[in-house]
């Protein structure tokens, strides 16, 4: 039966292959890929909160030297801001102190600053150091003035550090933001005034014409039985050139779905393609929220993966959501960080990976 199952799998991503554009990727490459990134061990959280007002979100992992650092959101009720925390062995972290904090001056982003690190190496099993740009290291972020959560109008801002980013510092920000919902290139499905987690790589290739590339998700209309909905998101890109000036690139988003959320997508590169982890969540075939794939040898088209999720709910700290990727793989081993919230709400960072390293003894308040 599993050998009926996969052939009749293999055979419905022939078909759908060779109905798509030319730079799609064949069923036998995104199998391979599935098998190489597949993260079936629950390590568990390595990251919780000291309390239950603070909730920790969004992963993102670097390296300098032997040490490796994570970027991480924090929300405690005001809004978010962006912490780093420090590891020697990918398992054990100590927090080290803000990146970017709340402030009362009346900027447009005074009560949210969600941060990620912008042009890290994204070889699969590389170095992943952090490369400037115009002598300066950068984040992308998205903020807001006003309190809560994700309270909008939400836009895209480009901070700036010169100081090598594994060093605790509040970054510089640019006085404006760079992409906004009252822009006048802004796509329909980017309309309702929240763009969310956006992720910076270095189109080396000039793939797309640009230097930089930005994938951002953000909230626009949708049309469900003849009747508009807002609560859907979609990934789509910006172009720059100077990290400082952005366009939108074409005028659909490239990766997304009929309903619900696709979003927050982080991208590693596999030999000669391209891989997107990303999150769904309330689709009409699948129930919560999981972390999935979708592949592309151009930046731009993108073949989504059909089969299994590669993360979804199934423990007690993760029951209620499992979503927000950063995948890496170091020394033979994936590590696939991840979003996990409990039925309490109660939201930390957890770890599962492609080999058994045990299990994790931290847990949220209460013991769930």
């Amino acid at each position: 039966m599993r050998k009926i199952g996969l052939m009749l799998f293999l055979l419905v991503w022939a078909l759908k292959s060779n109905s798509q554009k030319p730079n799609s990727i064949t069923a036998d490459e995104m199998e391979k890929i599935y098998q190489e990134v597949k993260t079936p061990y629950k390590y568990g959280l390595v990251m919780v909160p000291e309390d239950k007002e603070h909730k920790m979100d969004c992963p993102t992992i670097f390296r300098k030297g032997k040490l490796w650092y994570m970027t991480y959101l924090v929300f405690s009720g005001r809004g978010y801001e962006t912490w780093m925390a420090k590891s020697n062995d990918l398992l054990h972290w100590k927090d080290l102190g803000k990146l970017m904090s709340f402030e009362d001056s009346g900027k447009w982003d005074d009560n949210q600053k969600a941060g990620y690190n912008a042009l890290l190496d994204t070889k699969w099993g590389g170095s992943y150091g952090v490369s400037q740009f115009d002598g300066k290291y950068w984040m992308s972020y998205f903020g807001g003035k006003e309190k809560g959560y994700e309270v909008d109008p939400l836009s895209i801002g480009m901070a700036y550090a010169t100081k090598h980013p594994s060093i605790v510092q509040e970054w510089n920000r640019l006085d404006k933001p760079v992409l906004t919902s009252a822009d006048a290139d802004v796509r329909w499905w980017e309309n309702r005034n929240k763009l969310f987690k956006s992720t910076v790589i270095e189109d080396k290739k000039r793939l797309t014409g640009h230097r930089f590339v930005m994938y951002y998700n953000a909230v626009g209309d949708s049309l469900v039985n003849n009747k508009k909905t807002r609560w859907y998101e979609r990934i789509g890109m910006a172009v720059s050139d100077d990290m400082v000036h952005w366009q939108r690139f074409n005028k659909n988003p490239v990766v997304h779905h009929p309903v619900g959320i696709t979003g927050d997508g982080v991208i590693q590169q596999i030999g000669d393609n391209y891989v997107m982890f990303y999150f769904g969540a309330f689709w009409q075939d699948r129930k919560g929220s999981f972390n999935r794939f979708a592949v592309s040898k151009d930046l731009m088209h993108w073949t989504d993966w059909i089969g299994d999720n590669l993360i979804e709910s199934s423990e007690k700290y993760d029951e209620l959501y499992a979503h927000k990727s950063f995948v890496l793989k170091y020394k033979g081993v994936v590590y696939h960080f991840y979003c996990a919230v409990n039925k309490d709400n109660q939201r930390g960072i957890a770890v599962a990976t492609s080999r058994e390293l045990g299990k994790s003894k931290v847990n949220f308040v209460n013991g769930n």
